[in-house]
């Protein structure tokens, strides 16, 4: 497999304890969190409902410079919100991963 497009991921992983909290969670994103990473610097946003209360969002950067970019600024506000409006006390467990991507097919 050749990249066709090597850039870097970064996936946000959240399970929930409650359904409902899950619903919110996902209307958020869907309200315009998504949007506002990309207007952050992502180059794009994939939501991924793995379970009823499993939920991943999947952001791909152009390259990590990118990344730590909009880590070092748009990240800030926009993860603080994330944080207040689903802290664990709600039931609430975030995970961060990143990676170089090395190859996508078509």
């Amino acid at each position: 497999m050749t990249p066709t497009r090597p850039g870097f991921a970064y996936t946000v992983t959240a399970r929930f304890d409650d359904e409902a909290v899950a619903q919110a969670y996902r209307a958020w994103l869907l309200r315009g969190h998504l949007q506002q990473v990309v207007a952050g610097g992502a180059a794009q946003a994939t939501l991924l409902q793995l379970t009823p209360t499993h939920l991943e969002v999947r952001y791909l950067f152009a390259d990590e410079a990118a990344f730590r970019a909009y880590e070092a600024g748009p990240a800030v506000p926009l993860r603080a919100e994330g944080a207040a409006l689903f802290p664990p006390t709600r039931g609430v467990t975030m995970s961060r991963t990143t990676g170089t991507v090395l190859a996508t097919a078509p």
